[in-house]
């Protein structure tokens, strides 16, 4: 926005109101002036058109004010003052201002029910209407978005929930994502699509729909008409009249240094969820942006489709809604989500933007602190709980590591397992597995750990160095405290278990003798071993050893 411009234009209205003795309500106009700059492209007061008044009061007013329906007409009445401004001081003609006052006689009895749809709310517009006037006035010690019920209990509306401390990739990451954005980058190629062609919009400065055909089968743009709104509103483009102009600055996302590619980003996702785009061809999702972004960035784990669906068809309340999976699906054009196994979860570029809006909305929006700035407890823990993609995991163990010696990372990272289950102790041995001779002296410090002993002695006889042999209990026990460790992994994914035992499994006169192994996990794991060996005299002798190890009564 051009705060310049605006606030010229506030001082000017106020001198002709004084001159005129016209009761002018400055706040309001200043507000219409202000939504048309971000919005609408009108970096002066002749840039003002009918058209602008209609997106103005029936588009975005219900979308950024927090406003009864009521209200509308002190709206209504700003807009009818702003234009006589208009008329007085020479930015518009007569026929101009006749055509704007039509405009909005039309508006007028439209806006208090546009104000009260709550498909047209914003995201901030949605999350503040949940929240209510009283629970801005908040304690100091509280987040932006807890508010106090009237027997003292915290809401619990989706609005009101503190949003959840989140963990964002590096910028640089985000920025390479950003440049692949099949949205974004058709919002580049359709301007100049359209200033190469010497093409025009319609006065609604939509596409016109020979145009929106031509550049599918031309160029392969999927929305082209949402990836045209994408470029106006970014300033991509600008229009004279229905005539497209290139904006001055206008480079393809290959040439934007990083800040620029963020900057542009947060803009892009703004529009995505606080306009109800037509972008799914599916009216519930398209107007139900904000909404699928915020419960996604809350939860921070994939989300069912047909869940995600469920909750829409709830919201739409007894609309029509067509095939959600297929439109949900389609927002992955956007940018915003990726379709995994599990459903639908955010891109890491779509969780760092989130943040920012919501930040910039007043909103505590927290961090997580980097497993690398914590003990070693804290690693494991975070790399067991957290799901986190393999090269994320590999950033962090490395990031840990490398604020450590080997010597303190091997003894912080033993002394924080001795005693623990299997799943937490073979992560802690994977990661010292890593480090090099200098850790030894610590690593032989264990082999007094009856737990610890078979994977030091394993460590330090791997590398060539001094270590005692594994007596035929201790290849028993350690054989069992690895398999432990995949327990988690198998009941994940049960055909990627069987596939990779199949490969690696122990033999079956091993498997025999496990159930003598005095190990917590011993049953679970024959049983597994049972279940899914594929070998059938391998998955035989585990299930009789499982059978043998029941009846010592080990569990």
């Amino acid at each position: 926005m051009s705060i310049e411009w605006v606030n010229r234009a506030v001082d000017g209205l106020r001198a002709w109101g004084r001159e005129r003795n016209v009761e002018v309500d400055v706040d309001e106009v200043r507000l219409l002036c202000d939504y048309a700059s971000d919005y609408l492209e009108v970096n002066e007061l002749g840039d003002f058109r009918p058209g602008t008044f209609e997106e103005l009061l029936l588009e975005i007013y219900p979308r950024k004010v927090i406003a009864p329906p009521e209200s509308a007409q002190e709206t209504v009445a700003a807009a009818r003052t702003l234009v006589q401004f208009l008329l007085d001081t020479g930015e518009i003609g007569i026929k101009t201002a006749a055509r704007m006052r039509e405009t909005i006689d039309h508006i007028e009895p439209e806006m208090p029910q546009a104000l009260a749809d709550t498909s047209k709310f914003g995201m901030a517009k949605s999350l503040f209407s949940a929240i209510g006037p009283d629970s801005l006035e908040l304690d100091a010690g509280r987040g932006a978005g807890a508010q106090d019920t009237a027997d003292g209990d915290e809401c619990d509306c989706p609005g009101c929930a503190p949003l959840p401390p989140v963990r964002l990739a590096p910028r640089e990451e985000v920025a390479l994502a950003v440049r692949e954005v099949p949205l974004l980058r058709d919002a580049h190629r359709v301007v100049t699509w359209l200033v190469e062609g010497g093409r025009t919009v319609t006065t609604r400065r939509s596409l016109r729909v020979r145009d929106a055909r031509a550049c599918t089968a031309e160029l392969g743009v999927e929305c082209p008409e949402p990836a045209w709104r994408l470029a106006l509103d970014l300033g991509l483009a600008r229009l004279d009249g229905t005539a497209v102009v290139v904006a001055e600055d206008f480079r393809e996302l290959g040439t934007r240094g990083e800040d620029e590619l963020l900057d542009l980003w947060r803009s892009a996702l703004e529009f995505l969820v606080e306009r109800s785009v037509r972008l799914t061809g599916e009216a519930v999702v398209d107007e139900g942006m904000s909404q699928i972004h915020d419960l996604l960035y809350r939860l921070q784990s994939p989300v069912p489709v047909d869940a995600l669906a469920d909750y829409l068809r709830e919201v739409a309340a007894g609309r029509p809604v067509g095939r959600l999976d297929e439109a949900l699906t389609a927002l992955t054009y956007a940018g915003t989500v990726q379709r995994t196994e599990d459903g639908l979860a955010l891109t890491s570029h779509a969780l760092w933007g989130l943040r920012e809006l919501y930040a910039g909305m007043g909103l505590d929006a927290p961090l997580a602190p980097a497993p690398a700035e914590g003990d070693a407890s804290g690693l494991i823990a975070f790399l067991i709980g957290d799901g986190t993609a393999d090269e994320a995991a590999e950033r962090d163990i490395a990031e840990w590591l490398s604020r450590r010696t080997p010597e303190q990372a091997a003894s912080e990272l033993l002394a924080a397992v001795a005693g623990a289950p299997a799943e937490v102790r073979g992560v802690a041995v994977t990661i010292v597995d890593r480090l090099d001779v200098e850790a030894a002296p610590v690593v032989r410090s264990f082999l007094d750990d009856a737990e610890l002993r078979p994977h030091a002695i394993h460590w330090l006889s791997s590398r060539g160095l001094d270590a005692p042999a594994l007596t035929s209990e201790e290849v028993l026990w350690v054989s069992v405290d690895m398999l432990a460790l995949a327990l988690p992994a198998a009941e994940a994914d049960p055909d990627g278990f069987a596939e990779n035992i199949a490969a690696s499994g122990p033999p079956a006169h091993l498997i025999e003798d496990m159930w003598r192994v005095d190990h917590p996990d011993v049953v679970e794991v024959l049983e597994l071993l049972g279940s899914t060996l594929p070998d059938q005299a391998a998955a035989k002798a585990a299930r009789k050893a499982a059978f043998k190890a029941r009846s010592r009564g080990i569990r």
